[in-house]
């Protein structure tokens, strides 16, 4: 019973920082870590060119944003499903002994 009221609270005060954020910052926009450092770069460097990579960047490269969307929709899904499926599984082995 302590372990859903901890979860609860938890939940109740990262929803309550999200919706300050938002409220807070009505304008703003989620930039990812990939944005943020190439202004950086730009502004300490101007001039720099990456170079070629030796590597090619993606096996699979979705035709368009929603299947990319859809495959890290899936992949979320994924991960919370074994999440779920290894606390629940645990629980109930407790609950058993």
């Amino acid at each position: 019973m302590k372990l859903e009221y901890l979860v609860a609270i938890v939940v109740l005060l990262f929803a309550a920082q999200f919706f300050y954020g938002v409220a807070a910052n009505p304008d703003s926009e989620f930039g990812g870590a990939d944005g943020a450092a190439g202004d950086m770069v730009s502004e300490i460097a101007p001039g720099y060119e990456p170079a070629e990579p030796w590597f090619q960047k993606y096996l699979f490269e979705p035709p368009g944003g929603e299947t990319e969307s859809l495959l890290f929709a899936l992949q979320a899904a994924f991960g919370a499903v074994v999440i779920g499926y290894t606390i629940g599984y645990y629980k109930g082995k407790s609950k058993a002994n």
